[in-house]
């Protein structure tokens, strides 16, 4: 993507003010996307996001400029414009980088059929086929959005420490609203597809599953009472319903928070966190999955990480800055959404372990609670780790079986007093795909877990 002679000078430049590291990011990226609105094509977006990041660290201050000028002399420039934040009263350094090494790499994430080898019009096809089966559905439904979306992604990162490392990464996604009305009354439900994949993830799609499982939700919505209020018991589904995990745990487990002393998790690794049964891992090797890749945008290898075994906070998400504050290794989490972003620690695919129970031993052994079938939105406060979360499916559970749906159910608590009274996961291990945003940008995500039980949470509704 440039020239190793060309990197090296401009690592060099980098560091000519007494910067101990310097690293080169080039990103070359091509994306898709297709919105499809009442049947009809609305919008056709296609963009090119090409440009260099460089940026230095001296001790534990850290400098970052980028441009998408591609020139010898503008990136010396921009790397020079970096590294005058860089205070040494010493005059002018010569640094001669460690010569650049290619990292050898697997390629985990085979990719069957690249999106550039797919005619557009098979693409609006698919959008089009995926409206008109769930306008079948049912009469009261009465919008569809459905939006489709592909990138692919070359990145080169090199540094001083002699690193030159390449990758590619191609996602697609498939995302439906449907919005279902009855009289004066709407509801509307999401539903989504997405892989570290080519158009081979729509090979195997049955349509009509897929609008089923969209319009149905939002046909249930319309029967909803008010959910009640108060702490009961609360049964989370699997799949999407990790993104408690993923929001209130998660990023109080990354060193963006963690190495700033705002985590409420800050030194307590090899405690006690959680309940005995909960285990909880981010892995970014899972082969084609949403939130993988074979590198992070530092060039490490991503890792599968064991966040929590059997209770126990086994380890942290760091990324190269952050191991500098905490004096501990980088574990391939260093992510940002483009080449204007200085990547920081991020998740990936953060999932909590399946345990031994049945959804239905869970739901049966539940004398009086609330299900929360799929979640939505929510904020949290990683230094407290107190949350609140939207639930958008939910529905009472009595006398061990679910019954009425509900609407307006908020689950509100603190991860840490949650996780301990997790008193029973299920064996139905199940991922969703997400995007997260947060200091480094907007990235692909995987969410996910079996149907766990939370012995008691705080449920806020109506009276």
């Amino acid at each position: 993507m440039l020239d190793k002679n060309l990197v090296q000078d401009v690592l060099s430049a980098a560091l000519e003010t007494g910067g101990d590291f310097a690293e080169v990011f080039v990103e070359n990226s091509n994306s898709l996307a297709i919105k499809c609105g009442a049947g009809k094509i609305q919008e056709i977006d296609e963009g090119i996001v090409y440009g260099v990041g460089i940026r230095i660290f001296k001790g534990l201050f850290q400098t970052y400029a980028y441009t998408n000028i591609i020139d010898r002399d503008n990136l010396l420039k921009t790397a020079r414009c970096a590294a005058s934040a860089i205070k040494n009263n010493n005059e002018k350094q010569l640094i001669n980088v460690v010569n650049l090494t290619n990292v050898d790499l697997e390629n985990l994430h085979r990719v069957l059929r690249f999106p550039e080898q797919v005619k557009k019009e098979d693409k609006i096809d698919l959008l089009k086929q995926v409206s008109a089966a769930t306008y079948d559905i049912n009469p009261l439904i009465y919008r569809v959005d459905i939006r489709y979306m592909d990138k692919k992604r070359q990145i080169l990162v090199a540094n001083s420490d002699g690193v030159w490392v390449e990758d590619t990464q191609c996602r697609t996604r498939l995302f439906a609203n449907t919005i279902a009305q009855r009289g004066t009354r709407s509801e509307s439900a999401t539903h989504s597809l997405g892989g570290l994949k080519g158009f081979e993830l729509y090979d195997a799609l049955d349509i009509e599953k897929f609008a089923q499982e969209n319009a149905s939700k939002a046909l249930i919505k319309l029967d909803s009472i008010d959910c009640p209020s108060g702490k009961m018991p609360v049964v989370i589904h699997n799949g999407f319903g990790g993104v408690i995990f993923h929001e209130a745990c998660g990023h109080a487990l990354e060193a963006t928070a963690v190495a700033k002393g705002a985590s409420v998790f800050n030194n307590m690794q090899g405690k006690k966190i959680a309940s005995d049964i909960v285990s909880a891992v981010d892995d970014g090797t899972i082969p084609n999955a949403w939130g993988s890749a074979n590198i992070d945008d530092e060039g490490n290898k991503t890792e599968r990480k064991q966040l929590i075994k059997n209770g126990i906070l086994n380890s942290y998400m760091i990324d190269k800055f952050g191991s500098r504050r905490m004096n501990r290794r980088a574990n391939g989490t260093g992510r940002r959404q483009n080449y204007k972003f200085i990547p920081t620690s991020r998740m990936s695919n953060t999932f909590i372990e399946p345990g031994k129970s049945s959804f239905d031993e869970i739901i049966a052994s539940t004398e009086q609670g609330l299900f929360a079938k799929t979640m939505s939105g929510g904020s949290v406060n990683t230094a407290t780790g107190d949350f609140n979360f939207s639930v958008d499916e939910g529905y009472i559970i009595e006398k061990g079986k679910i019954k009425q749906p509900v609407r307006g159910a908020k689950l509100i608590g603190n991860c840490a007093d949650i996780l301990m009274k997790i008193d029973m996961v299920g064996n139905n291990l199940d991922l969703a795909c997400g995007m997260c945003g947060s200091i480094s940008g907007s990235i692909p995500v995987t969410v996910g877990q079996p149907t766990i039980r939370v012995s008691e949470i705080t449920v806020g509704g109506q009276k």
